[in-house]
Order: C-alpha cells, then sequence, then structure tokens
C-alpha cells in the first residue's frame, strides 16, 4: 500500500526558537493522536540539524530546496549531502515560489533529483499549472511537461524515492482551493501517467500529495478521495493544532 503523507512547508517562516517550541507542541500532539501518517515538516536550512535531532521519530525533515552543484564556489547554496548530513530525510523540489522566483526549470530540477536521490533522500516533487493554463484548459500537458522532463530518466527503483505534490498555482496561498473532484481528476491523471512509462505497480505505488489553500475544514473531503494520499501544507502548517487536524483527517 502506497504511503499517506502529511508534509508541513514552513517557507521563510520562523525563527529557530519558534521551531523548537512548535516541535515540543507538535510531538506532544502527535503523541496523542492515532493517525497513522507520516508526518514531515519542511523548514528552513538553518533549523534542519536541530529539528531532525528533537523529531523522536515522531516526524521526519525536509529542506525547501537544494542546489544543482556538489560542492564549490557557489556562495549562499546548500547541496543535498550538506542536507542529509543534518539528518533530514526529505527535499522539495519544484516549488512553483522556487519557479516562478527563482526561474527553475524541468531541466534543473532533473539534476537536483539525481543529487537528492544520491544521497539517498526522499523528494517530494511539486507540480502545477497557472490560472490561465487551466483557464485554456492546458493544465494537464503543463503536468506531463513538467513530470517527464524532470522525473522519467528515473528508474522504477529510484521512483520509489519520490512522492509527487500537485499544487495548482492559483490555489497556493490564495485561499481558493481546488474542489475535491478536480483535485481528483488531476491525481488520477497523474497516476496514469506514471502507469504509462513505469507500470500499474508502480504507479499504484507512489504517493501523491495534493497542496493548494488545504487547511482543517477541507482536508477530510480532499483526503477521502481515491488517488489523494495526503497534502503538502503550506500556511496551515505554521499552526501545530491546524496541522495536527489535518493529519488527523486523514
Amino acid at each position: 500500500m502506497r504511503k499517506k503523507i502529511v508534509a508541513g512547508n514552513w517557507k521563510m517562516n520562523k525563527t529557530l526558537e519558534k521551531g523548537v517550541s512548535f516541535s515540543d507542541d507538535l510531538k506532544q500532539r502527535i503523541n496523542a493522536s492515532d493517525s497513522e501518517a507520516i508526518v514531515v515538516l519542511g523548514v528552513p536550512y538553518i533549523h534542519l540539524d536541530r529539528m531532525a535531532h528533537l523529531s523522536n521519530d515522531l516526524y521526519s525533515v525536509s529542506a525547501q530546496d537544494c542546489s544543482t552543484k556538489e560542492s564549490g564556489a557557489f556562495t549562499g547554496d546548500i547541496s543535498s549531502s550538506m542536507i542529509a548530513s543534518t539528518g533530514a530525510q526529505y527535499v522539495i523540489l519544484g516549488h512553483s515560489e522556487r519557479r516562478a522566483y527563482h526561474r527553475e526549470n524541468n531541466a534543473d530540477l532533473a539534476t537536483k533529483v539525481d543529487r537528492c536521490l544520491l544521497d539517498a533522500l526522499t523528494v517530494i516533487y511539486c507540480c502545477g499549472e497557472q490560472l490561465e493554463e487551466r483557464e485554456a484548459n492546458t493544465h494537464f500537458e503543463v503536468i506531463k511537461s513538467q513530470l517527464s522532463e524532470a522525473l522519467f530518466h528515473l528508474t522504477a527503483e529510484q521512483m520509489s524515492s519520490v512522492v509527487i505534490a500537485y499544487e495548482p498555482v492559483w490555489a497556493i496561498g490564495t485561499g481558493v482551493t481546488a474542489s475535491s473532484d478536480q483535485a481528483q481528476e488531476m491525481h488520477a491523471y497523474i497516476r496514469s501517467l506514471f502507469e504509462e512509462k513505469y507500470g500499474k505497480a508502480i504507479s499504484d505505488d507512489v504517493s501523491i500529495l495534493y497542496g493548494g489553500s488545504c487547511k482543517p475544514s477541507n482536508a477530510e473531503e480532499l483526503f477521502l478521495k481515491e488517488d489523494v494520499d495526503g497534502g503538502l501544507i503550506g500556511g496551515a502548517s505554521l499552526n501545530p493544532s491546524d496541522f495536527i487536524q489535518i493529519i488527523d483527517a486523514i
């Protein structure tokens, strides 16, 4: 059975002190929960080492990006091997904010995916269409290119270390959420692409998360859909109470 995952993406939020306080609160709430979901926290680089050591295996820690380079004179960059050395187990790649603000393309992301897999990190790979692409009815083509150009060079074995997060850009931070039917339609399409490329056994095993204004009030409806295996949570992951309600919803 494929894994059920709830991952938080803190983006550029929380000082280290506030991150530690959040961890203490979250661990208590996870201990009180009967959810079997895998919990992942995508935190700023400066939090990785501390949060990984605080997790007590109740949650896993993820970086929010990594460099295309292994090492060298690249001021400010962080490599996948550096991330792995902190105890972090995951890395988020391809988030729409990275694509938009840092001009990352699918070729860049293919390189990053390869780097991360070499360092035994699990990749949470983001894909999603802009509003104008959905309105032009090209959203399926956009998602296909984002997946095929960055991931379809991988072997079936490597795909076992990749999680997909579908995040329609028009729903990220806007308060507008794709309907559960829209989410299911796209998740089923994504799974069909993996079946076409790798076969049914692999496609059935790929966890596909929904992201885009997922919150306690709509999480259960989204997670009940057959091909929605959890969420990549933005704003609601900053509040332990909201985040644990989403974890429980799965």
